[in-house]
């Protein structure tokens, strides 16, 4: 018998990939980083590809490293490389390194010759996010010296892309100004006499909202697990992951009585209380103490108190609860359960952080739609 289980449907990632590929004419990178969006990463990979994802995107080369170790054969791509990290083992089973300075790139460089192969470089240039990617200004100076690493054989510059400030709210002029900026960057590129395949800028919210911007590739994350990067819109994507335990303790308590840590909840009349196993250890954000919505003994209701490291409370007034019944922390939202969505506006963040938070070693994934 389950005490708690993130339950995910790989057929939702399949269909909600079927869709977005539908929207394009542009091949599909699947973001599986942060072990798939808290989904698995290497079970979601399959789900993606399954459905005719053309390749996958992650953060680390240890996730890159991970995917290969595993069997797969797509391209992949890394992207977030500190100084120091073994490049040449990347390279040597072919996975492509984002490279966003001189620095980098001359890491690169040395790696390929240890690894005896080109890197297979995507160039990324910052158009306004002022995170990852080279400045506007140091350019053409990253590309000039591409071109000569490529012209001597040591990478291939295969890509180049950035990534989106404002794509999450549709209209925003942010966007226009770094698409622009990212086309100027283009027209550079071919004055280096540099031909990438790939030109991609176009995460899950352009992806669905702004096709101009899709280019060769378009690098969909969050709508993969079928969660809308717009608030407000569902797109037609379904959400893939649940989240629930059983309750593992009822208790009838007088009116008055202090729940949990700090006694922040008292009963306003006599109640009957469910402890749920389940607490910010296993992904529960303590700021959904008093507010974080749960499906429980066929009712909607709130979190009663502090959500602690274990466990947390739910005040079911007179509702009869049982030893064992289901609560329903969030879903697809089908049978009326809460949403991560509903989490997200809870707590005060974004739906990406509640599905990123669960799955973690206590609480097993449980995969609906596996195929042999």
């Amino acid at each position: 018998m389950w005490q708690s289980e993130v339950r995910v449907d790989l057929d939702a990632i399949r269909e909600n990939v079927t869709r977005l590929k539908a929207g394009t004419s542009a091949e599909l990178m699947a973001v599986v980083k942060g072990d798939g969006y808290g989904h698995g990463m290497v079970p979601a990979a399959r789900a993606a590809l399954d459905a005719g994802a053309d390749q996958l995107g992650v953060c680390t080369l240890d996730e890159g490293l991970r995917l290969r170790e595993e069997g797969i054969t797509a391209p992949v791509l890394a992207w977030l490389l500190s100084p120091g990290v073994p490049l040449h083992d990347g390279i040597t089973v072919g996975v492509d390194l984002g490279c966003a300075s001189l620095t980098q790139l001359d890491e690169m460089v040395q790696a390929s010759r240890r690894a005896g192969r080109p890197a297979r470089l995507h160039l990324k240039i910052d158009t306004g996010l002022a995170r990852g990617g080279a400045t506007v200004a140091d350019w053409p100076t990253l590309l000039e010296a591409a071109a000569k690493a490529q012209a001597d054989g040591l990478v291939e510059v295969v890509g180049v892309w950035s990534h989106f400030v404002y794509a999450d709210s549709p209209g925003h002029p942010t966007t226009d100004r770094q698409l622009a900026v990212f086309q100027e960057g283009l027209e550079m590129v071919t004055r280096a006499g540099l031909r990438p395949r790939y030109r991609h800028l176009a995460n899950s919210a352009a992806t669905l909202t702004r096709p101009d911007t899709h280019f060769d590739l378009v690098r969909p994350g969050i709508a993969v697990y079928g969660l809308s990067p717009v608030a407000g819109e569902q797109f037609g994507l379904r959400p893939a992951m649940t989240a629930r335990a059983r309750v593992m303790l009822t208790k009838r308590v007088a009116a008055g009585t202090g729940v949990s840590y700090g006694h922040t909840y008292l009963t306003e009349q006599e109640a009957n209380l469910a402890v749920v196993p389940l607490g910010y250890a296993d992904g529960v954000p303590r700021h959904a103490s008093n507010t974080g919505p749960v499906q429980l003994a066929g009712k909607r209701r709130a979190i009663s108190g502090r959500v602690c490291m274990d466990q947390f409370v739910v005040d079911c007034g007179d509702d009869e609860v049982a030893d064992g019944d289901v609560a329903t922390l969030f879903g697809s939202g089908a049978d009326g359960e809460p949403t991560a969505d509903d989490w997200a506006e809870a707590v005060g963040t974004i739906n990406y952080e509640i599905v990123t938070r669960f799955g973690g070693v206590r609480v097993p994934r449980v995969y609906d739609g596996e195929r042999a």
